[in-house]
């Protein structure tokens, strides 16, 4: 299963925020800023929340509650389990490795 497809089902198809119909492509931690793409690091989101969470005087509120929304599935939600480059100064092969 891909890692969208799982996220898809784990949020019901729901954005989390408003509970519309929505996408899994909402990274808490960007992939600009080094977020990987993993399910702890993606939530489902509509159109609208997903651009108030990326762009907004309120992305901090959004952010904030994608955190504690992930809290809840996987337990504390930690910046450094879902960045590249998180063990031992590893770099992308090294995570990419891991994961397998």
């Amino acid at each position: 299963m891909t890692v969208k497809r799982a996220v898809y089902e784990r949020d019901r198809g729901c954005c989390i925020f408003c509970g519309r119909r929505g996408s899994p492509n909402a990274h808490v931690l960007s992939r600009a800023h080094g977020g990987l793409g993993v399910e702890k690091n993606i939530v489902t989101a509509c159109a609208e929340c997903h651009d108030r969470m990326d762009n907004s005087v309120y992305r901090e509120i959004y952010l904030d509650a994608a955190k504690r929304y992930l809290a809840g599935i996987y337990g504390a939600w930690d910046e450094n389990e879902v960045k590249y480059g998180r063990k031992n100064g590893g770099n992308k092969k090294d995570l990419q490795n891991e994961q397998l």
